[in-house]
């Protein structure tokens, strides 16, 4: 198989991963059924896969199945641990501590595969075809600008706070069935990754900034913004 050809099926199961809206730890379907919906024999397969799990698309468990996303570095006793320890205001002040600064070292260390996986993220939120779908694309670009910071201990960090963070039980309100095609978080992301791809490590930062006090007036209006902001710089 030509690595070409590797490639091509390469973009084909991140295509199939996007329009299902696989979030990170969500296990892919067996190899038998993507082989199937693919059309690939298993050889083919698994040398896609391969290329995945090394570039921490993908990882791997022997007789637990294919997960989204690198091989988790985390303790999960910790993390079920944490879930019933933290609030919802301690979760946004250590995004507002973390996200910005792994931007700006995005901006730094991200390769051009990165920057492509970046610009992918960003596109297959707007093709969302529900809030369900939007969420896991969203989470997908936040991880990818995590992972693009090439830092594991601040990884291990954001993988930490982002399991917490979803455990939670938000309580946003939906009132339409998809994002509308102007929804402010597509320009926010496309300012954060453009900020990203043209190594401006501040601008990337302000961005990420600005993108999540947008994302928590909306969530937690009640919290306020400046008690967000202060306890994130304690």
């Amino acid at each position: 198989m030509t690595k070409a050809a590797t490639a091509a099926l390469v973009t084909r199961i991140r295509r199939l991963m996007g329009e299902r809206g696989y979030a990170h730890y969500d296990r892919l379907p067996a190899e038998r059924e993507l082989c199937g919906e693919l059309g690939v024999s298993r050889n083919r397969l698994r040398t896609a896969l391969k290329s995945m799990e090394e570039a921490g698309l993908i990882w791997r468990h022997i007789g637990r199945g294919t997960f989204v996303g690198a091989r988790p570095v985390l303790n999960l006793e910790d993390v079920n641990f944490l879930r019933d320890q933290v609030s919802a205001p301690q979760i946004v002040a250590v995004r507002f501590t973390i996200e910005p600064d792994l931007a700006r070292l995005a901006a730094s260390h991200a390769t051009s595969r990165d920057l492509d996986h970046l610009r992918s993220c960003a596109e297959q939120c707007r093709k969302a075809r529900d809030w369900r779908e939007y969420e896991a694309t969203d989470h997908n670009l936040h991880h990818a600008i995590a992972r693009a910071s090439k830092n594991q201990l601040f990884l291990y960090f954001f993988e930490t706070l982002n399991v917490v963070r979803r455990s939670m039980v938000w309580g946003q309100t939906r009132t339409s069935r998809k994002p509308a095609a102007d929804y402010c978080s597509f320009s926010q992301h496309d300012q954060v990754v453009t900020a990203i791809a043209a190594r401006d490590g501040d601008e990337a930062a302000r961005a990420m900034t600005r993108h999540l006090e947008s994302v928590y007036e909306r969530i937690l209006p009640e919290l306020g913004l400046r008690t967000a902001t202060a306890d994130a710089a304690r």
